[in-house]
């Protein structure tokens, strides 16, 4: 029987999104014959926790079905476990990089994937706690649909899966290695309030993120696709689409990755760091690996958290530092676009020790260009005033460190990369039994 991961990692109340995702994970197992481990990777606080644990024992039982809610601590045994019996040099910081104590997009799905490999997964599925599914005819939309129709599959084979193939004939040998689809509802940043506010400092303020010397077009055109999703239509009939995948239009709350991308390249684990899971999305598009984009959207939106107080503070900083890191990702973006087809070996598989010097070429970039991103940033949040121009303080005395931590994080990413062969490999040899269910 073939076993795929079902993942939800959440640092926030999601009881009922618990609920729906072991839906998808139950119409998974009835609909395609397989296991489906419904991994939640939990870092809520204790009371959350236990609302949780109580939403994924109320699932109903489905032979095929196995569910692991797991807390930090049980995270934690696994991963030491794991870098021990791997060998690699530097446990500590390794075991820091997968499990920090601040938020990590990337770190958070790369324990997702070691924990499938030591599963024998074929594929990792992922969802988000601020996540829910269309419905059409009377029935949930699931992603997971196409997901599983193709993943893995000779792309040649996997026409009769989707409803376009517009691929090049010569990548048809190749295995559909991502298949994914984006979201209808709130933009994925959550900076929709700044466009209310001021069209004019919404697009300095998403501009920034284009790559050294971007034109004004370039720019004009990057703020108008820009976490945007697939805006509000709603779904009406499947529409999936086999090529190299469309990565403007899949998002990390709906994608599905075949385990010969994650099993050989990680993601960056930069903490504090929106948009740092996403890219595998680029490494498979510019490695010429197939995907299929569809149509399944996922229903976004946000917690209100994120918009006052502390919660406000904490996100706006993420967003400052996703800013920061495109420093250091735009030139890796670069080489791998051109590299195309070199980054995969003769049997169709990534190259690791490619983009582990890609990233550490990247990290010596010269800083001004981010010194620049940090100013008008800062011009751009002052204009804005009230809560905007209280960040704008918060962040001035914090420059120079957030300078720092943005080279930090593509040093890291080389790091993880190099010790990733020997992580997963190390995660197959872990008994599963010493996971909890």
């Amino acid at each position: 029987m073939r076993d795929i991961c079902l993942t939800l990692p959440t640092n926030r109340e999601c009881a009922d999104t618990i609920t729906t995702v072991g839906a998808e994970a139950a119409y998974a197992v009835q609909r395609f014959g397989v296991r489906v481990h419904l991994l939640v990777l939990d870092s809520a606080d204790p009371a959350t926790r236990a609302r949780h644990a109580a939403a994924a024992a109320a699932l109903p039982a489905v032979d095929g079905l196995v569910v692991h809610h797991l807390d930090e601590d049980a995270q934690r045994a696994f991963l030491y476990e794991v870098i021990d019996r791997s060998g690699v040099p530097g446990p500590d910081k390794l075991l820091d990089l997968m499990l920090p104590d601040a938020v990590s997009y990337g770190a958070c799905t790369n324990r997702a994937f070691l924990i499938a490999a030591a599963l024998g997964c074929a594929s990792v599925h992922r969802r988000d706690s601020d996540s829910r599914y269309q419905w059409h005819d009377g029935a949930p939309v699931f992603p997971i649909e196409h997901e599983l129709a193709t993943l893995g599959r000779k792309a040649a084979d996997a026409v009769d899966a989707v409803t376009e193939n517009t691929l090049d004939p010569a990548h048809a040998d190749k295995p559909v290695a991502l298949a994914g689809g984006s979201f209808v509802g709130e933009l994925s940043v959550d900076i929709g309030e700044i466009l209310a506010l001021d069209p004019e400092v919404y697009h300095d303020v998403v501009a920034l993120w284009a790559p050294t010397g971007a034109t004004e077009h370039e720019k004009l055109e990057l703020v108008a696709t820009s976490f945007t999703g697939a805006g509000g239509a709603p779904f009406t009939a499947d529409r999936a689409v086999l090529d190299l995948p469309d990565i403007w239009h899949i998002d990390m709350c709906n994608i599905g990755l075949d385990h010969r991308v994650y099993e050989r390249v990680p993601l960056p684990p930069a903490t504090d760091t929106i948009g740092s899971d996403y890219f595998l999305h680029h490494l498979v598009h510019d490695a010429t690996l197939p995907g299929v984009t569809h149509n399944r959207h996922i229903v976004n939106y946000y917690t209100p958290e994120r918009r006052t107080g502390p919660g406000f503070t904490a996100y706006q900083l993420r967003y400052a530092k996703f800013l920061l890191s495109m420093l250091y990702l735009h030139p890796v973006y670069a080489e791998t676009e051109a590299a195309g087809g070199a980054l995969l070996d003769e049997q169709h598989h990534l190259r690791p020790e490619v983009i582990a010097d890609s990233a550490r070429r990247s990290a010596v970039t010269d800083r001004a260009e981010n010194h620049r991103r940090l100013a008008e940033l800062d011009r751009c949040y002052r204009r804005l005033g009230g809560k905007y121009a209280e960040f704008a303080d918060h962040l001035a005395p914090r420059r120079a460190r957030l300078l720092d931590e943005a080279q930090a994080d593509i040093e890291d990413f080389a790091l993880l990369i190099d010790a990733w062969g020997p992580l997963v490999r190390a995660s197959k040899a872990t008994p599963v039994d010493r996971l909890p269910r």
